[in-house]
């Protein structure tokens, strides 16, 4: 029977180089102490991107009442910012769409899976990277969908 011992010192990922912090100009700022993306190992670990327009800090997509409250908000249009912004992050990390392995998406609504499903399909013509959807009971600000991904170098 032969044993295996793990020396992480040699690893094929630790030889690469160590994991590298990616921020990107065309996305907006992270709300947390969080990098946009993390190179490491060949691939790009993106964080998740909301619908936030960079140059303004607001969500696209969204009417507010006088109270800051949303009344209306289009996820058609959110799913197209989050998209977006995450195309971003993935130039700034040197990389590209057409290099995504996985992509998951969060929706705040699962009534909206058509809507932003035929908004994803646009972006993926020839068919997409693999993918999860997921309801979750909230997201930060104004968002309705986040989409985070990982990337090949």
């Amino acid at each position: 029977m032969s044993t295996y011992s793990y020396d992480p010192g040699s690893s094929p990922a630790r030889a690469q180089r160590d994991p590298e912090r990616i921020v990107s100009p065309d996305a907006p700022s992270p709300l947390g102490p969080y990098a946009h993306a993390v190179r490491a190992a060949g691939l790009v670990f993106c964080s998740g991107q909301g619908a936030r327009d960079p140059a303004t800090g607001k969500e696209a997509g969204v009417e507010l009442d006088e109270a800051g409250r949303v009344v209306h908000y289009d996820i058609r249009l959110q799913t197209e910012a989050a998209l977006a912004n995450l195309r971003g992050v993935l130039e700034a990390a040197g990389t590209s769409w057409d290099r995504l392995v996985e992509l998951n998406v969060f929706l705040k609504d699962m009534s909206d899976f058509a809507a932003m499903n035929e908004v994803y399909g646009k972006a993926f013509p020839a068919g997409g990277p693999a993918r999860t959807t997921v309801g979750v009971a909230d997201l930060p600000g104004d968002n309705f969908v986040e989409i985070r991904a990982i990337a090949a170098e």
